[in-house]
């Protein structure tokens, strides 16, 4: 019985989380004529290689702060601790510059509590990364927020150093989900 009743909230949670589409826009078709889809990407999308960097793209690159996508949160709480904020802004300003660019921020809780209460607890964390994105200017089509609750854990074992690891909010961009 809870198995269902989980199964329906999340069905309730999910579609009330799914954007709306555009307004009866035609599908795009694909062009296949010989030449068609050669020409060079826009500046918008590309990004200088930086000397010693593995790859061009800065939300690949190591030492790039892009390449950081975890926000962890303190025990019951969705605020954005003070250390996480450059990561946000430094994800803020890439999406304002490549708005294009689209991402998934998904909520994440610990094993403690309810799923129902995980399950809000997540979504709560994944608004306010969402929250503090579009205050910096990134505009809402571009960000989906979801909890997943305490389905998909990070570290499985039952200790705070574990928790902590399972409080999150991870970030992902259009093609890593």
């Amino acid at each position: 019985m809870r198995k269902i009743l989980l199964a329906a909230t999340l069905t309730i949670v999910l579609a009330g989380c799914q954007s709306t589409p555009e307004a009866d826009k035609p599908a795009g078709v694909e062009d296949r004529t010989p030449g068609a889809g050669t020409k060079p990407p826009s500046s918008a999308t590309t990004q200088p290689v930086k000397p010693g960097s593995m790859s061009g793209n800065p939300l690949k690159d190591p030492s790039s702060v892009l390449s950081k996508r975890t926000i962890y949160f303190e025990f019951d709480r969705d605020d954005i601790k003070a250390e996480f904020v450059p990561i946000v802004e430094a994800h803020g300003k890439y999406l304002r510059e490549n708005r294009g660019s689209k991402m998934l921020i998904q909520g994440n809780a610990d094993e403690r509590g309810s799923r129902e209460y995980n399950l809000a607890l997540g979504q709560r964390r994944s608004d306010a990364i969402k929250r503090r994105l579009i205050v910096l200017g990134v505009t809402e089509v571009q960000i989906e927020s979801v909890s997943l609750g305490e389905e998909k854990p990070a570290c499985a074992e039952h200790d705070e150093g574990c928790w902590y690891k399972n409080r999150r909010g991870d970030m992902l961009y259009g093609g890593e989900f």
